[in-house]
């Protein structure tokens, strides 16, 4: 049965800074569209080798895509079958503008939808302060993943006591 839209409202945004729209996507059907964006970040910005950025996961999981008015891929991020949020991307020209912030309370969303009691991702510790505003906990401690720190951050979505910090944190 095919699943139905996300739509997560986002606010208007003026004529020199054009909308986007996050909707989910489908592997391998949109798999074009959501590599050419992580590509771009993880591995031509970031230097992330592309063997690890295609690491297996993307078949069982569910996708989420941003595209600008005109329909091109801007953002990408997946959830993964047991709760975890990743392949969080937003092309550089693109971030600020609540793309970022769409596609979690996007991934969010489906999380609740399947059940799950709490989703959790491996944060870059450069974006660790994103997930913090968005509610996520450091419950871990720093870790090297791709030559990039990273730290483990969860959220509780099913409205029971939230999962404690601890370990380190990102500076």
């Amino acid at each position: 049965m095919p699943r139905q839209p996300v739509t997560v409202p986002h606010q208007q945004r003026p004529a020199d800074k054009p909308g986007f729209q996050v909707s989910e996507a489908q592997w391998p059907r949109d798999a074009e569209a959501l590599r050419s964006v992580r590509e771009a970040v993880f591995v031509r910005e970031q230097g992330v080798p592309l063997a690890l950025e295609r690491d297996g996961l993307d078949l069982p999981s569910l996708h989420l895509i941003a595209r600008d008015a005109d329909g091109h891929p801007i953002g990408a991020a997946r959830l993964a079958p047991n709760g975890r949020i990743g392949r969080m991307a937003v092309l550089p020209a693109w971030r600020g503008r609540g793309v970022g912030r769409a596609l979690l309370a996007a991934a969010v969303k489906l999380a609740k939808e399947q059940g799950l009691a709490k989703v959790e991702l491996h944060a870059q510790c450069q974006a660790s302060g994103f997930y913090r505003e968005a509610g996520f906990l450091e419950t871990g401690d720093v870790f090297m993943d791709a030559g990039i720190p990273h730290v483990r951050m969860v959220q509780r979505i099913d409205n029971h006591a939230r999962e404690g910090q601890s370990g380190a944190h990102c500076a």
